[in-house]
């Protein structure tokens, strides 16, 4: 597999044409799309719009109902769509004047947005995808190449990539892993394959048990060679949940892996061709205030204000107001949903296992060059000790394009020691890594491509830290409180913390809640009926003795 050098190429050229690995000839930079993957045939797509479909036909509402939803990222707004569809009324507040959450962004004075991560929608995403297609936004997605994409750490401005052929699943998989020689040899894509036969074999009850091993620890029990770990691992872990593998739960990268060896698309990535809050979010209050639903922003929940069964009676804002529904759902990060859980509710073992869960640090950094880099038309694996995954957003987005000069967009992680650092720090550390990157247009000392200038973006707090052993902290969507939901991707769904995820768990507590009131709507009826069929049994049963009564009574008249 050849490798692709920094220095004089972008978008690979397919064809006869063959470069030296040190760019001695120069490849043309190529910004190209590609079509919308064919996701319907796929078991994922059929479930999710399948729940879809359930939500949408579920029995229409005699009174449609008000769900206070605290929380206007993806979980969230998921959740406000789904209740809508359901014939609900969701009523949604955003402590701040953004949407989005965790994918939330800015513009700066020059008008240049800015965002809390680089977001990458997989074609293993299919709720996401279901979303996108019910809007009608999908073509907003910009798709690209079947590929992934590796920095090369000892060869400076070298790239290595896995391409997917055509092929269905696990195929194009295999053989995108056999055709690179680069990253792995023979002998350890062999050991690799032995060790994870126990999780094709056995499946998802194998992966789920593998949550208490860090992935350090399953490559050691598997016999895993030291080197997957560090040309794969590493880079995959990083991406994954901004940790390194000696920290993260075996269950995570096997649920990847899974997710990308089983579906044809399903580690296809595509760019949202602009900035989240504008180009999903919006949409996605657009539905449902459209469908008599609402939105409140820089609307805080203070406090989770009870009634005397314990059941949520309204939620108090830092504003002084109080909103009110007929049921409530927090779609906030796990850290707050632990600061507001009422007093009488925290014996509860359902809110005792949030103590379990945190969010993890992660840096975002955008910085705008003087010139236009020769970068690639697609996410890139740094394998640098600082960064995660990076991006030249003016060749791969609609929203940032330039043909001029280029604005990349890096994920610095793990951050836990660098997120109280001040900007200039993490910019120079930063800049040091993108010069073994760019090493021919980037230099540390800025004598190269110039900063026009930059962000730096800190969530001390983002998605929640998938460390070993965390699966058993994670909550269902549904709690012993009656009225009460729990969203967000620290919730139990199968896709973990990530985009998927979020969505996912909005539209399952909206499936809770819908079910449930189905039960208590039936309930009444059910348990009305009985003692009306209890007395006409008893009336029935007791009309003789009744007659036999009557009849005395007159005799006893009769001889007075």
């Amino acid at each position: 597999m050849q490798a692709i050098s920094g220095k004089n190429s972008a978008h690979v050229l397919r064809g006869s044409q063959r470069c030296s690995v040190r760019g001695r000839c120069t490849l043309k930079i190529e910004c190209k799309d590609y079509p919308t993957p064919d996701f319907k045939d796929a078991e994922t797509f059929k479930e999710a719009a399948a729940l879809s479909a359930k939500l949408r036909s579920y029995p229409r509402p005699a009174k449609p109902l008000k769900v206070v939803i605290a929380g206007a990222g993806l979980a969230g707004l998921s959740a406000a769509k789904y209740l809508s569809d359901a014939g609900h009324i969701p009523i949604v507040l955003e402590g701040r004047d953004v949407l989005g959450g965790k994918v939330a962004a800015w513009k700066d004075e020059d008008g240049d947005w800015y965002e809390t991560g680089l977001h990458i929608f997989f074609g293993a995403y299919p709720n996401i995808q279901n979303v996108f297609a019910e809007l009608g936004i999908s073509n907003r997605l910009q798709w690209k190449e079947h590929s992934m994409i590796f920095a090369m750490p000892n060869l400076p401005g070298e790239f290595s990539r896995f391409d997917f052929p055509e092929l269905p699943a696990p195929w194009n998989g295999i053989i995108a892993i056999l055709r690179n020689n680069q990253m792995l040899s023979w002998p350890e894509k062999i050991q690799f394959a032995i060790g994870l036969l126990p999780a094709i074999i056995f499946g998802q009850k194998y992966v789920e048990e593998q949550d208490e091993l860090t992935v350090t620890q399953w490559m050691r029990k598997q016999g895993v060679p030291d080197r997957v770990n560090d040309e794969v691992f590493i880079a995959m872990a990083k991406a994954l949940n901004f940790i390194n593998p000696d920290e993260l739960s075996m269950t995570v990268v096997l649920t990847a892996l899974n997710r990308f060896l089983q579906e044809q698309h399903g580690s296809k990535m595509a760019f949202l061709d602009g900035a989240p809050p504008e180009r999903l979010c919006q949409p996605m209050v657009d539905y449902f205030t459209a469908r008599g639903g609402q939105i409140m922003m820089n609307a805080r929940v203070k406090d989770i204000v009870l009634n005397p069964d314990g059941s949520v009676k309204h939620y108090a804002l830092t504003n002084g107001q109080t909103v009110e529904g007929d049921f409530y759902m927090s779609a906030m990060p796990v850290d707050i949903v632990k600061l507001l859980v009422p007093e009488p509710w925290k014996k509860m073992n359902y809110f005792k296992q949030l103590d379990g869960l945190e969010g993890v640090p992660v840096i975002n950094i955008h910085i705008w060059f003087d010139r236009k880099l020769t970068t690639v038309d697609h996410l890139l694996f740094s394998r640098s000790s600082l960064l995660s995954v990076y991006a030249d957003m003016s060749t791969t987005c609609k929203e940032y394009f330039d043909t001029e000069k280029s604005m990349l967009e890096l994920v610095f992680a793990p951050a836990k020691d660098w997120i109280g650092r001040p900007d200039e720090e993490i910019i120079a550390a930063t800049m040091k890594e993108l010069e073994r990157l760019f090493p021919t247009e980037i230099a540390a000392d800025g004598s190269k491509a110039a900063i026009r200038k930059y962000k730096v973006i800190k969530t001390p707090l983002s998605v929640y830290k998938s460390t070993a052993g965390r699966e058993a902290c994670r909550p269902s969507q549904r709690s012993p409180i009656k009225n009460f939901y729990l969203a967000g991707d620290y919730t139990k769904q199968k896709y973990l913390a990530s985009m998927e995820g979020a969505v996912f768990s909005g539209k399952l507590a909206a499936e809770a809640l819908v079910d449930d009131l189905g039960q208590m709507q039936a309930t009444p009826a059910k348990t009305a009926g009985v003692p009306v069929l209890a007395a006409a049994a008893f009336l029935l049963a007791a009309a003789p003795v009744v007659s036999g009564l009557m009849a005395a009574m007159a005799n006893a008249q009769a001889f007075q």
